[in-house]
């Protein structure tokens, strides 16, 4: 027979597992959904190339925990191309510039809260450029005037693009009150405020005017206009 200390000690270790399963687990926040269709309109007319470019993303009326990236995300110049020629990111996340051309390039941007210089630089790995403020990033090249790419940078984890048809879902959200944002590179960015329930409402017809360039009309990074002499 085990002496009495040790019949307490193991009564213990019976019992406080099941103590351990009597405690009520906590109960996970309900989850929703947004989903339906985006379409794109040139001049009031429907455009089907290019819809799956788009960014359609949820932010919540209290704001998310974000995470940066642990590792810098990266948009070469590729024969006189970035690439890619878009990128999003959460806030405070990196990108690198590497050079895969044999000649020079700069990349640059003056957009508001996360303006950057990387300087001239030749073939190689490249810069990398913390963004630390949520919002749109063009950024062009200082040596190419027909350079141009963009960067989103959110402060939601929850966007998406949508499919060639214009079709997205934007699962795992939290409920409540939020804005729903679409962005396109030819377009302005437009939002409107949701409100997104525990279980999936009726789907969204969502439309975006595009108009703007491809490549827009910008300056250099002193303000100026671009040679024309060729000297490049």
């Amino acid at each position: 027979m085990l002496p009495s200390r040790l019949r307490r000690l193991a009564v213990l270790v019976l019992v406080l597992p099941l103590l351990a399963g009597a405690v009520p687990a906590r109960k996970a926040p309900p989850e929703g959904e947004l989903h339906g269709t985006l379409q794109l309109l040139q001049d009031g007319k429907p455009v089907r190339e290019g819809v799956e470019q788009a960014v359609v993303f949820f932010t919540p009326a209290k704001a998310p925990k974000m995470d940066a990236l642990a590792q810098p995300l990266d948009m070469a110049t590729v024969k006189k191309e970035f690439k890619p020629h878009a990128l999003v990111l959460p806030v405070g996340s990196k990108v690198r510039f590497p050079n895969q051309d044999p000649i020079l390039h700069n990349a640059f941007s003056v957009s508001p809260g996360n303006a950057f210089d990387v300087g001239v630089y030749a073939k190689g790995p490249g810069k990398e450029v913390t963004f630390g403020q949520p919002g749109l990033v063009r950024v062009f090249c200082n040596v190419h005037q027909t350079m141009a790419a963009y960067l989103l940078v959110l402060d939601t984890p929850y966007w998406t693009s949508p499919d060639a048809g214009g079709n997205f879902n934007l699962t795992g959200l939290p409920t409540g009150a939020g804005t729903l944002s679409i962005w396109h590179e030819r377009g302005e960015l437009s939002t409107r405020a949701v409100t997104v329930a525990a279980s999936a409402g009726a789907p969204l017809a969502l439309s975006l005017p595009v108009s703007q360039r491809r490549i827009p009309l910008h300056l250099n990074k002193f303000g100026k206009p671009y040679r024309t002499d060729g000297a490049y």
